[in-house]
């Protein structure tokens, strides 16, 4: 399926060198090494490539870019996200620089003063959240968001979120996902052991988030692990919300990884009911038992 119209043309130079980059950064956080070599591969493979990845993009999707030698689709939803919006959501976790804000100025029609009244007014931390927003009629009391913006909005997150991960944010979307789209409870509730365990004895390589971290500090440690076909990427909340309770060394932001298949989720210590100081993973709670 040909892909969303591009909101610019990025040169091979330009995604050559945003593959570099994650590659260094994944190698200065000690991610396992196949996955460092995988992306120095794609750059150069980028770089040789005679024709614009950015024009097949636009002419064969993921599809094209996956068919590429030594791309696949990890690297293809990668580049594709590249191609659309001109950055990496990738490259932003790993630098610490990710914030809403600068999330929700990807999407068209949302510049920087109205993507801070949303998450100063609604709350929301992604582009998931983001979307079901705009789906059940919460963006449309924002000022500035009229029905043609939403509808707007709507259907600029339908073509971002719309690739390999398939609409991971909404609870019901994710219970009827096959179990093989996402990591086991026991797999991520196994992740989040070893990620607060090296964190406490100080064994993990530090970032300086961009969010909540005015002296620019390297103070949030981060995990990079292997199971099975999975990547993954772990590290403390630093998200409004998570300072505003004192979680941030409690709540541990999980990202997975397979063949392209990507999402992410929250475990957290139950405060209340019958699993109280119990770790489960938000929305999947049943599952943690």
């Amino acid at each position: 399926m040909p892909a969303p119209a591009l909101r610019r043309s990025l040169s091979n130079v330009d995604i050559a060198d945003a593959l570099a980059r994650i590659a260094d950064l994944l190698e200065t956080q000690d991610a396992d090494g196949y996955r460092v070599r995988a992306y120095r591969r794609g750059a150069e493979r980028v770089r040789t490539t005679p024709e614009p990845v950015a024009s097949l993009y636009a002419q064969g999707g993921v599809a094209a870019l996956d068919a590429l030698p030594d791309i696949g689709k990890s690297l293809a939803s990668v580049i594709a996200e590249l191609v659309q919006t001109g950055r990496s959501s990738v490259q932003e976790r790993l630098a610490g620089q990710v914030s809403p804000e600068d999330r929700f100025t990807t999407v068209a029609g949302i510049g920087e003063a109205l993507a801070k009244r949303v998450h100063a007014e609604l709350g929301v931390e992604s582009l998931e959240e983001l979307e079901q927003a705009a789906h059940d009629g919460r963006l449309a009391t924002i000022s500035g968001f009229g029905p043609r913006r939403v509808r707007a909005v709507q259907q600029a997150l339908a073509g971002i979120l719309g690739r390999e991960s398939a609409r991971r944010g909404k609870r019901a979307a994710r219970e009827a996902e096959p179990a093989g789209d996402r990591p086991e409870v026991a797999t991520l509730l196994e992740v989040d052991r070893e990620y607060r365990r090296k964190a406490s004895a100080g064994t993990l390589r530090k970032i300086a988030p961009r969010r909540f971290n005015p002296a620019k500090k390297a103070w949030l440690p981060v995990l990079h692990t292997e199971r099975g076909p999975w990547s993954f990427t772990a590290l403390f909340s630093n998200t409004a919300r998570a300072h505003e309770l004192g979680t941030t060394d409690d709540w541990v932001v999980i990202y997975f990884e397979r063949d392209g298949l990507e999402g992410q989720c929250t475990v957290v210590t139950e405060r209340t009911g019958p699993r109280a100081g119990e770790r489960v993973v938000r929305g999947r709670e049943d599952e943690s038992a």
